[in-house]
C-alpha cells in the first residue's frame, strides 16, 4: 500500500511541476504569426531584429521610420538586401 501511495505522490508532483514550467512567463516576447511577402523600399526601414529561436516561425522584424513592425522571411533575397544595407549603414 505504501508503494502505491509514494508512486501516486510522485506522479502528482511531476504533474504539478510540469504545469508550472509550461505556464512560465519567460517565453519569447515578439513572435510572428504571418509574414509580409511584398518587397519594401529599404530607405523606409530604420532597423531590424530577428525573432526569438523559441518562436514557431523564424522571422526578421523590420522597423519602419514611423515605428511599424513588419514580419518578413529572412531567407527572401529582398530581405537579405535590406539587412545587408542596414548592417553596412551602421558601420
Amino acid at each position: 500500500m505504501k508503494v502505491a501511495q509514494i508512486f501516486l505522490l510522485c506522479v502528482l508532483g511531476a504533474v504539478l511541476v510540469s504545469t508550472v514550467l509550461c505556464n512560465s512567463p519567460t517565453g519569447p516576447d515578439d513572435c510572428c504569426i504571418d509574414l509580409y511577402s511584398k518587397p519594401i523600399n529599404k530607405r523606409l526601414i530604420t532597423s531590424y531584429y530577428m525573432t526569438d529561436p523559441r518562436c514557431p516561425l523564424g522571422a526578421a522584424i523590420l522597423i519602419t521610420k514611423n515605428s511599424r513592425r513588419i514580419c518578413v522571411d529572412p531567407k527572401q533575397l529582398w530581405v537579405e538586401k535590406i539587412i545587408n544595407f542596414l548592417e553596412y549603414k551602421s558601420l
